[in-house]
């Protein structure tokens, strides 16, 4: 990340130096500061203050619950009390703050460098500094939304435990004579295949469970008429275990994790009164959201300055235009944290420029080293 905000401050440099280049050949340094709908001087080098935004990079765990089929007859047949209700849940596992340095697009200033020699050098290392980009610059992007995989709310057919039918033998009876002439009722079976009851089908369930559980017993114990013995004997548990957790997950439900990654961006304002803004929200259903989506609960970006103030400052056309001067942004260090609810999730000093001061720096004077 580091090398790509060097490569990236590089290019913004190269692309000055490029206009420098192309616009030196006044004699003297002149500055303008641009208003909306202003037309850029001919011949003049265009350049913003910069400015800082935030990004937030969290990762949220996604954990889906779907309760068994048979969870309310858990407790007759297993002896366990097994969650009768499906439920999801998001919760916030990681969080990253990272600022990025973007050209502020209310903060645009032409100057006209000329070819004098200090004036280039001058204007070159505010621009190496920081202190002054390229319109448009922007040090990264942000990460995109990715979202878990759904779960299915109920099990499919292979780890039905028992058959879902039954033949059911039922008696009726008609009537006839019999050698007597007297009228008799005969009974007369009549079988017919019926569907088996929820019930029926986990008493079925809870019995194989149990057999898995003797099984697995005789099997390390030796009572058993197959011999296993190496890799045969740990396949064979291996394979008996997995058969007993899916048919008990028929009781018990099934839980499943995913992982949601989502990125925001907060700019800071200067002429906030409270320096506390809404990053993002989290929904138990939906999970991470944007923060203008009102269906989850806020998680708060809270900006705190550490030793300086915050100057709310607009550019002053007269002080950059005379005796050329470069306008620059300072930025102000400040203390940013990520608090959901009363809970830290992080924390990091940030510098953020749109809060320091705007100042103003003759480009003909020659510095000294």
């Amino acid at each position: 990340m580091k090398i790509e905000i060097v490569d990236k401050k590089l290019r913004n440099i190269k692309k000055l130096v490029l206009l420098f280049a192309a616009f030196s050949s006044f004699t003297t340094a002149q500055a303008q500061v641009l208003r909306d709908g202003d037309p850029v001087p001919q011949g003049a080098v265009i350049y913003s203050l910069p400015e800082t935004s935030i990004n937030i990079s969290v990762t949220a765990s996604h954990i889906s619950f779907a309760a068994g089929p048979f969870a309310s007859y858990s407790k007759k047949y297993l002896g366990i009390d097994a969650n009768k209700n499906n439920s999801e849940n998001f919760s916030i596992i990681k969080a990253e703050l990272s600022p990025s340095v973007e050209a502020d697009p209310s903060a645009s200033v032409a100057v006209n460098i000329g070819n004098s020699k200090t004036a280039g050098a001058n204007f070159l290392t505010f621009c190496s500094q920081g202190l002054i980009v390229a319109p448009g610059y922007f040090s990264s992007g942000s990460m995109p939304f990715t979202f878990p995989s759904e779960i299915s709310s109920s099990w499919s057919d292979n780890i039905q435990a028992v058959s879902n039918l039954q033949r059911d033998t039922a008696k009726l009876y008609k009537s006839v004579k019999n050698a007597n002439g007297e009228i008799v009722k005969v009974a007369v079976p009549q079988t017919q295949i019926v569907e088996k009851t929820a019930e029926q089908k986990a008493a079925e369930t809870a019995e194989l469970i149990f057999k898995l559980r003797q099984k697995r017993v005789d099997i390390l114990t030796g009572e058993t008429d197959a011999n296993y013995s190496g890799a045969a004997l740990g396949d064979a548990l291996k394979e008996i275990d997995k058969l007993e957790k899916n048919y008990t997950s028929l009781f018990t439900g099934c839980e499943v994790e995913n992982i949601q990654r989502a990125s925001f961006d907060v700019v800071p304002k200067a002429k906030n009164a409270k320096q506390t803004y809404v990053a993002f929200r989290i929904s138990d259903a939906q999970g991470l959201l944007p923060a203008d989506n009102m269906s989850g609960r806020p998680v708060y970006l809270e900006l705190s300055v550490l030793d300086q103030k915050i100057e709310a400052e607009d550019l002053n056309e007269a002080a950059a235009a005379s005796k050329g001067k470069v306008a620059y942004r300072t930025p102000v260090i400040v203390m940013a944290k990520l608090i959901d609810g009363q809970k830290v999730l992080a924390q990091r000093r940030i510098p953020v420029y749109q809060f320091g001061k705007i100042l103003y720096f003759p480009l003909e004077v020659a510095t000294g080293k």
